[in-house]
């Protein structure tokens, strides 16, 4: 089988397109850096640093090769021969690539292909792959609409590995490091035709519960120790993690998006307990070293109304549950700087001419005004 897997960078590499090398995948890894392009195609292989408690390996990845992601020739080309698609892009690129997806899409059933094909978008996002869906049927030809439906499987997922970013190996410049733990859940119901037999890859027909999960717990978590080892002075996420007033006000707040979950899907209230001391301990890996800079980046997207702070507030609010750490994380939040983010740099400016009660407004799009008091509060006390 064979795979085109868009986003050859750190995750693409050291998560998703290892698991569909181990798989028995021929991976062909799409993406606008000719440099690793032309390391993929001329090595065919790449090394994966896993690191953990109980792990410090290195594992290579073979059965590898790339095309520059703007070649839309091959990439139309590619797209009739693959058997699956993926992408680790993030969020903002899916609308860039959408359109090439539909040309693609619209040769391969030009082309009289009838073998059904399914997409995954592997993104830090809540259905990221039926936002992608909505993009691409936007550049459609409404001819092809419906035998895309028919034909065309785009498969929402939830993915969770962390990924730092390293300092490149002269020897290995392709080696990437990553955590021991990994996760990739897949929503079974959107596959079409024979859903394929990936390692690594779990099928649900209940995503959605995974999906808030991961990002109630871990994006939370990771975000909200960001946020407020920053706040103290903390550059990395390790040593943000290992400041005991750190990590006390990290699982409250987890353990209060928790209770939305618990109430929300019925998870066993022992069993979250153990998965939130989990996620402490991935924040705490000696091997990791993670800015807390690159997690805390884009705050007004991690702000907004369907993302990890938000979401679980509204939760809290929905069920009538505590809420007070997570107002306190999402002044924590409002607070952070950084003069290299320009979404920072819009937040700061907005929180200076607007005030900090318009800004939520703006940002959150919350509107129960006594919520948006709470969080004002918490902001002008820190």
């Amino acid at each position: 089988m064979k795979a085109l897997h868009f986003g050859a960078g750190n995750i693409g590499r050291g998560f998703i397109g290892k698991l569909l090398a181990d798989s028995g995948m021929q991976v062909i890894f799409a993406d606008v850096n000719d440099s690793v392009i032309d390391l993929l195609k001329s090595r065919r292989s790449y090394g994966v640093k896993i690191v953990g408690d109980s792990i410090n390996t290195v594992e290579r990845v073979t059965q590898v090769t790339g095309v520059n992601s703007k070649d839309e020739t091959a990439i139309i080309t590619l797209f009739n021969e693959v058997d699956l698609v993926t992408t680790a892009v993030g969020p903002n690129v899916l609308k860039i690539v959408a359109s090439t997806f539909a040309k693609a899409l619209e040769a391969r059933i030009a082309g009289g292909n009838t073998k059904p094909l399914n997409i995954i978008a592997c993104e830090n996002m809540v259905r990221g792959t039926s936002f992608l869906k909505e993009q691409v049927f936007t550049h459609l030809n409404p001819d092809y609409k419906d035998k895309v439906e028919q034909l065309i499987g785009f498969v929402d997922s939830a993915v969770d590995r962390i990924v730092p970013p390293v300092k490149p190996d002269a020897e290995d410049p392709l080696l990437v490091t990553v955590e021991e733990f990994s996760e990739w859940i897949v929503d079974q119901t959107q596959f079409k035709g024979a859903i394929p037999d990936i390692k690594g890859m779990e099928l649900t027909d209940s995503l959605m519960a995974f999906v808030e999960r991961k990002l109630f717990t871990l994006n939370t978590g990771h975000a909200v120790t960001s946020y407020y080892g920053k706040f103290k002075g903390y550059k990395f996420v390790k040593e943000s993690i290992e400041d005991e007033s750190v990590k006390a006000f990290v699982k409250s707040v987890m353990q209060e998006s928790g209770a939305v979950l618990i109430k929300r899907y019925g998870f066993d209230p022992q069993a979250h307990a153990a998965y939130i001391e989990k996620i402490l301990k991935r924040f705490a890996n000696p091997y990791l070293v993670d800015d807390v800079d690159r997690v805390g980046r884009e705050p007004l997207r991690k702000l907004s109304y369907n993302d990890r702070l938000i979401k679980p507030l509204r939760g809290t609010i929905e069920y009538g549950l505590p809420n007070d750490n997570l107002i306190r994380a999402i002044a924590t939040a409002l607070s952070y700087r950084n003069e290299n983010d320009p979404q920072a740099l819009e937040l700061a400016k907005s929180l200076a001419e607007a005030g900090v009660t318009q800004t939520i407004k703006k940002y959150t799009e919350l509107q129960d005004e006594n919520v948006i008091a709470r969080i004002a509060k918490a902001y002008e006390t820190l």
